[in-house]
């Protein structure tokens, strides 16, 4: 059945319009069907061009461990997961390979594959990218290109925090990708995955940018995409339609262990200051300051005067650390950092990470209602230390339980000069909204409402004037933490 001019052009617009696609009404109005669909069909991307141009500076990586075979055994029949994984982690080995069977990792007993991941080549003498969690525990690391060629890589550095390894292999004239600029990446950009999900090399997939500087948890702000990503997609490059590397695709969300729709890479900008400290040390250093810090609720920044919740709250101080000679104390909101706002707690250890050791770094501080400037000298980064906690005996002179749900007492001089503090009363018992609030015996109440605590009286003091229908904010230390509690009444 033929269609009038009018009717096709409804037709179309209602197929556009179900297939998300954009197109203008007077175009549709005033173009022939077929003109309009052939306008509309050249404006979507074509991967193709671009696919042929990168693909082949993408690799393959499986990786090798070694051990004895018996205690292997006898390790799986112990664990009551081995059988899921060895079901559902992709390994190389069923697979054929055009260079002969790959077998158990080379065909020695000892040699069993742990896994298959994704790669690519910045250089063309063989450095190539790929995640930590890919090569991490390898005792051999096996490259493939795609034109079959199989190369022993060795690892020249892996962080862990970033996820990021460099891994190297003897070789010259190898196709290369080149860096593009993650920061220039926008929301609905189209983007493009390439790697090996389930050992299936150079597979190619697309979508587009879901959202970018998202927070997981991790050190970094990754990109969000709606790219599928799967086992073995890890390490692979996240490419824009120009073909340059944005992202290296590292994590999925995902309830099922397969790809749910979104998945996360890092930003390339951040991968590239990685790469070049492996490259020249095989390490990265990260600058430190020796703060615990925490995030700055809408409720206490309203307490404590701020105009937005935003900054980094410093719950602990490391004794003898860069922070404690600049004057930082637990209680402080970190605004700036050499000028740049902290918008959230994350972005700190961020800016200070890449700072280098020695560096004198500028500090914009909200203290007590009261904007302060300090300056830091930066040391090297050190493994984490665990706060410690600690639970002091009740002192004598406790006061009786409050609208709050707090008995406290006062902390003796010897405590005070023990614990570095001017002030601050001992918590003995905590009860109702205190209590609901997740404060405890041994806590100590630093201050309240932004005003200090000096002594057991003033905390008598200031509780008896607060209002009891509303929200009250603590400084409370546990151990060498302290955090900013909201304590709610009556509810």
């Amino acid at each position: 059945m033929k269609l009038s001019g009018s009717r096709a052009a409804q037709s179309l617009l209602a197929l556009c319009m179900a297939f998300g696609l954009a197109v203008p009404i007077s175009s549709v109005a005033q173009s022939s069907p077929q003109t309009a669909l052939s306008a509309t069909v050249r404006g979507l991307p074509d991967f193709a061009d671009l696919v042929e141009k990168v693909g082949p500076a993408v690799v393959n990586i499986r990786t090798i461990e070694k051990r004895d075979p018996n205690a292997a055994a006898r390790s799986e029949a112990e664990d009551p997961m081995a059988e899921f994984f060895r079901r559902f982690v992709p390994r190389p080995g069923p697979m054929p390979s055009p260079n002969g069977p790959r077998g158990r990792g080379g065909g020695t007993p000892d040699e069993v594959p742990r896994g298959v991941g994704s790669g690519f080549v910045i250089t063309a003498d063989g450095f190539i990218l790929t995640n930590h969690h890919v090569v991490n525990g390898a005792d051999e690391i096996i490259v493939t290109m795609t034109d079959r060629r199989e190369f022993k890589a060795k690892l020249i550095g892996s962080d862990e925090r970033t996820d990021v390894a460099l891994l190297k292999v003897e070789a010259s004239g190898l196709p290369r990708l080149s860096f593009g600029d993650s920061n220039k990446l926008r929301v609905g950009e189209w983007v493009v995955a390439i790697g090996s999900p389930f050992g299936l090399d150079s597979t190619v997939t697309a979508g587009i940018v879901s959202a970018k500087g998202r927070e997981t948890g991790e050190y970094l702000p990754f990109i969000q995409t709606d790219v599928a990503v799967n086992p073995g997609n890890s390490g692979g490059p996240l490419l824009n339609l120009r073909g340059e590397v944005v992202g290296i695709n590292s994590m999925i969300y995902s309830r099922t262990g397969g790809f749910m729709g979104i998945s996360f890479a890092i930003p390339i900008d951040e991968a590239q200051r990685v790469y070049e400290q492996l490259r020249s040390s095989g390490r990265v250093i990260r600058g430190r300051m020796g703060v615990g810090i925490a995030e700055v609720s809408k409720e206490v920044a309203e307490a404590l005067g701020l105009p937005k919740a935003a900054g980094a709250l410093v719950r602990n101080v490391e004794r003898g650390s860069p922070a404690e000679r600049a004057g930082l104390e637990a209680g402080d909101i970190i605004l700036r950092y050499e000028g740049k706002p902290i918008e959230r707690s994350s972005d700190l250890p961020r800016l200070v990470g890449g700072t280098k050791p020695g560096t004198k770094a500028s500090l914009g501080i909200w203290r007590k209602g009261v904007a302060k400037d300090l300056v830091v000298v930066v040391a090297e980064a050190e493994p984490d230390r665990s706060a410690r906690s600690s639970t002091p005996r009740a002192t004598p002179g406790a006061a009786p339980s409050n609208f709050l749900g707090l008995v406290v007492s006062e902390l003796s001089d010897e405590r005070r000069s023990q614990l570095r503090l001017r002030g601050g009363v001992q918590v003995d018992s905590a009860d109702g909204a205190a209590a609901r609030a997740g404060i405890q015996a041994g806590d100590l109440i630093l201050s309240i409402n932004n005003q200090e605590i000096a002594s057991l009286a003033q905390f008598n003091e200031v509780v008896a004037k607060l209002d009891r229908n509303r929200a009250v904010v603590a400084l409370v230390r546990r151990g060498d933490s302290a955090q900013f509690v909201p304590i709610r009444p009556g509810r």
